[in-house]
Formats: structure tokens, C-alpha cells, sequence
């Protein structure tokens, strides 16, 4: 049987749509009724059915071939945004195509920016400044945190009125800490009372100029206040410098390495201590693609996508090879690698691509890991627990619960039907196997329209039983063929 086979689509019309060229899915965040968004001068979204609800995907023997992975998620919203605030024209290469960073272009088209699909180039066009397309911009950024939280901190820098909101995930989300930050240095935001989630959007700005202060932000919510800061720090530092300092700890640390790397790609150098306590942006740097980058920006593979098939291989004993991230890469979720090769699966690492293997004689083994640096590649964890002799500890990941949906409360819910006993902790779980590390079988998952939460569980196949993914359009978020690509290297029992 060929590999296509290994996966059963109930609706079929539903991977039609995932595996156009070029797709990006577009869905309205609570009603489920079909849409259409524009994202910009030639750029297209596919619409997928409403009604389409399920996935089944059939045991999968072995996970083994290569995949290309998309580009970085963080650092394709990122990018879009610094080419934004560059003066003059920016190509992009490799940018996600996926709802995300179609809410990111929406906004961007809404500020001035123009944004054109050239073959597979995007084109960025901009003043270097964005601005209020009325008396006051409204822009609606999905459940996307990473189009949310570093439009906020730029905007509050420009001149005009604006209100960005969200879905009603978004509404749960915390962005309090970065309001307060925002407001320390002289700027005008302000964002909703939502009990019990606290401080959370919709944002709305005043934009103005700021020049220079000193702020305080927590780092134990969200890595992304933090690195929406820095983004933002150039435009409110033209004769005096901007600092920034942690108020407690920083979570996802690599991601703020990612961040400073990626501004020092586009021309602007951020001062910081080894503790990751204090940051400093000096005055009158601007953003500039062409003295770094030649006017050319390529994204990386998304190294949070690369998990769930090295996980696979893992799981199924491989070879697999995933291909745009490795060793060179900023994204700290390669370290995922690591963490499989501390369960047991033989990993080789190269610049560019991981290769993920193992003897079918050398089960894996239950590991206790601090994911505090990798959050979202953590949750593919809990599929690898499934087939892992003894417990698997997954620490420091409080963050979970703050995410597109509640992580935790979900991983524990989806990791249970499927026969596991799980401890839950304020900021850890604890994953004791199924009996004989046998999941049961035909187990429905709900997503909780939580793009990882679909892909880190279609990976309870890999144990050799049958799994059904509900609302499997979810991964439009990051994600559009995913289970065309994970079927493209699945092969069935015999």
C-alpha cells in the first residue's frame, strides 16, 4: 500500500483543500461559517467547508522519508513586521502561508504596507512607518499572539487611533503586563477587564511619539511582551535610549534570542546581560533590510512543526529527515532533538536538517524534562509518553495555560482517553503509559481549535492504533498541510 493510504480522510473534501499550493485556510473564529479574507495584493486563501469535522488517521508502522518544513511561524509574523518598518522594498522567501500570518498581512495591508505574492517571493512596500487607515483602525488579528502583542508595542508608537482585537480565545489571553510596560514609557494603551483571565484584549492606542525611558515587564506570562518590546524600542528611541527590565523571570528565553538576533539581521542592536535581566536599545537606529540582508530575508523551517515528525520517528523507529532547521537555527525548539535522543532515538544534527532514528530492539524511556525554554515542542511529549517505558515528566511549562487554549487542562483530558494516567500540576504533568504501552484504539481527540494540540495527537497512530482527529482544520493556524505531510511519510502496518 502506498503511504497516501495510511491515512483515512472521512470528509474528503477537507485535505483537497489543505494541499493546494500555496493554501492558507481561513475560518470565522466561533460561528464555523465559511469566509473569505483578503491578505493583500495577490496573495489567496482557500477556503475549507464548514462542515467538515474529522480526521481518522489509520496506524501508522513507521514514520520515515524527508520532509521541507515550512517557515518559522515566529519568525515569519516577525519579519513581516520588520520589513514593515523598513524604508523602501523587502523580499521575503519562504514566508508560513497559514492563518496566522494572514492575519499579520491583513493588519499590515490596513496600516499603509503593501504586500504582494511574487511566485513563491513576498514583497513588502512600506514608508517605514505605519499608520491609521481612519479616524480609528480596527484590526482584527485572530487568535494570532504573535501578530497581537508586537502590533500593539509598534502602534504605540505611531501616530493614530487603534483598536486590535481578537477572537474569543484572544479575549482570555493576558496582555496586561505589556499595557503596563507600554504605559511606563510614556505611551496610551489601554485593554479589557475579562474575570478570571484579568487584563486582556481588545488593546486600544493612542499612538505618539515617545523618545527614551525605562520600563519594568514580566517574563513569567509570555516571552512575547518582552520581545514586543524590543521590536518596538527603535521607533521610541531617537535621541535617548529605551531600557527594559524583567520583573521576575523569563520564560522562553530562546525566543527572545530570536527576536534580538533577527532585529540584528534588519540593522538594530540590542544591549543585554548574561541574566537576561536587562535590555537596552540604543538611539537613532533605524530598521534596515538592505545593508544586512541585501534587501532579501529568508525564513527558516519552523523547528515547533520539525517536532512532531522527529517524534515520529522516534515513535516508529525512522530514519525520517526534516529539512529547513538544525543546528545553525535561532528557534530554541530544536533542542527537542535532545530530548528524544535522552529517551533513546539515535539523532544527527546538521546545520540545516535533524535526522531522527532508532533500533526497533531499543524502546524508548520515560524522561523528566524542564521544557521551560520549549513550551510548545514539550506538548509533542505526550505522545512519545504513549510508547516510553516509565513516567514522562513535563516541567515548567505554567505558560501552557495561557496559550491558544488551555493546554494543560487539555493534554491531561486527550492524554487520559487514550489510557494514559496523568498527574496534573500547577506547572508540570506527570504521563504514566497505557498498560504495555497499548493506547486504546478509535479514540475521538478534541482540538479545542488548538492547532498543536490536532498534530501532537494524530501522533497516537505512530502506537499502531487508529486515532480520529475532530476539527482537524485547526492546524490552518501553522500548519495547513500537515496531514497530507505526515501521510506523505507514513507507512501502514503489513
Amino acid at each position: 500500500a502506498s503511504a497516501t493510504t495510511s491515512m483515512v480522510v472521512v470528509v474528503h473534501a477537507m485535505l483537497a483543500a489543505l494541499v493546494a499550493a500555496g493554501s492558507v485556510a481561513a475560518f470565522a473564529p466561533t460561528t464555523g461559517q465559511r469566509r473569505r479574507a483578503p491578505i493583500g495584493r495577490g496573495l489567496s486563501a482557500t477556503t475549507v467547508e464548514a462542515e467538515l469535522e474529522s480526521i481518522e488517521v489509520a496506524p501508522i508502522a513507521k514514520a520515515t522519508g524527508v520532509v521541507r518544513l515550512p517557515g518559522s511561524k515566529s519568525l515569519s509574523n516577525r519579519a513581516l513586521l520588520l520589513a514593515a518598518l523598513c524604508e523602501g522594498e523587502t523580499v521575503v522567501e519562504n514566508l508560513l502561508k497559514s492563518d496566522d500570518t494572514e492575519r499579520m498581512v491583513e493588519a499590515l495591508g490596513l496600516l499603509g504596507v503593501e504586500i504582494e505574492e511574487r511566485g513563491e517571493e513576498v514583497v513588502v512596500r512600506s514608508t517605514g512607518r505605519l499608520r491609521a487607515s481612519s479616524e480609528t483602525t480596527e484590526l482584527h488579528l485572530g487568535n494570532a499572539g504573535t501578530a497581537m502583542r508586537p502590533l500593539a508595542a509598534v502602534l504605540a508608537a505611531c501616530e493614530g487611533s487603534f483598536v486590535l482585537d481578537g477572537t474569543t480565545r484572544m479575549r482570555e489571553r493576558p496582555i496586561g503586563d505589556l499595557v503596563d510596560a507600554l504605559n511606563e514609557l510614556g505611551c496610551s494603551a489601554t485593554c479589557a477587564e475579562n474575570p478570571p483571565f484579568g487584563a486582556c484584549p481588545p488593546v486600544s492606542i493612542e499612538g505618539r511619539a515617545i523618545d527614551g525611558g525605562k520600563c519594568r515587564v514580566s517574563g513569567k506570562t509570555s516571552s512575547q511582551f518582552l520581545s514586543a518590546l524590543l521590536l518596538a524600542s527603535p521607533l521610541m528611541a531617537a535621541s535617548r535610549e529605551v531600557e527594559i527590565e524583567i520583573a521576575d523571570e523569563l520564560i522562553s528565553a530562546p525566543y527572545v534570542v530570536l527576536t534580538i538576533n533577527l532585529m540584528r539581521q534588519f540593522g538594530v542592536e540590542v544591549d543585554y546581560d548574561d541574566s537576561f535581566a536587562s535590555f537596552k536599545v540604543r538611539p537613532g537606529q533605524r530598521y534596515d533590510s538592505r545593508a544586512r540582508l541585501g534587501g532579501r530575508y529568508f525564513v527558516e523551517g519552523d523547528a515547533s512543526s520539525a517536532s512532531y515528525f522527529l517524534a515520529a520517528a522516534a515513535m516508529t523507529g525512522g530514519p525520517l529527515t526534516v529539512v529547513g532547521c538544525g543546528a545553525a537555527s535561532t528557534q530554541g525548539d530544536v533542542r527537542f532533538a535532545a530530548v528524544l535522543e535522552r529517551m533513546g532515538a539515535t539523532v544527527v544534527m546538521n546545520p540545516t536538517n535533524i535526522t531522527v532514528s532508532r533500533d526497533p530492539d531499543a524502546p524508548l524511556r520515560g524522561v523528566d524534562v524542564d521544557c521551560l525554554d520549549i513550551p510548545d515542542a514539550a506538548m509533542t511529549l505526550a505522545a512519545v509518553a504513549l510508547v516510553a517505558r516509565g513516567d514522562t515528566t513535563i516541567r515548567n511549562v505554567a505558560s501552557w495555560r495561557v496559550k491558544e487554549t488551555e493546554r494543560m487542562k487539555a493534554i491531561v483530558a486527550e492524554t487520559s482517553k487514550l489510557g494514559a494516567t496523568v498527574f496534573e500540576g500547577d506547572d508540570y504533568c506527570v504521563i504514566t503509559p497505557p498498560p504495555r504501552n497499548a493506547p486504546n484504539p478509535n479514540v475521538a481527540i478534541h482540538t479545542y481549535d488548538d492547532h498543536r494540540i490536532a498534530m501532537t495527537f494524530a501522533l497516537a497512530a505512530c502506537t499502531g492504533v487508529p486515532v480520529t482527529i475532530l476539527d482537524p482544520k485547526c492546524t490552518s493556524k501553522t500548519f495547513p498541510t500537515y496531514f497530507d505531510e505526515l501521510a506523505r511519510v507514513s507507512l501502514p502496518p503489513r
